[in-house]
């Protein structure tokens, strides 16, 4: 759902609230800490968990399983991450 679009920003604001910047999104991330991932699929690559890093992740929790664990479980030990494997996949194709 797009809040800010015409027509629905109406039902949950009385002013339409500007976009944030690309500044002010780096800015407010950069804040961000103890923030938790958490996934239903495995995470197959280490570029995944790099980019949970940049968002302040700091947890993960994912069912673990993929052929490549050894790599996303080496990047987030390179970030100082906590990963937990559940085991389970709650989400099946």
């Amino acid at each position: 759902m797009d809040i800010l679009a015409e027509g629905e920003w109406q039902q949950w604001f009385a002013v339409k609230p500007e976009a944030l910047t690309a500044e002010e999104k780096r800015e407010w991330v950069a804040t961000q800490s103890g923030v938790t991932c958490g996934s239903d699929a495995f995470f197959p690559f280490g570029d995944n968990v790099k980019r949970a890093y940049k968002s302040g992740v700091e947890y993960i929790v994912e069912p673990g399983g993929s052929i490549r664990d050894d790599n996303v479980i080496e990047t987030a030990d390179s970030y100082g991450m906590v990963m937990c494997f559940t085991g389970m996949r709650l989400f099946h194709h």
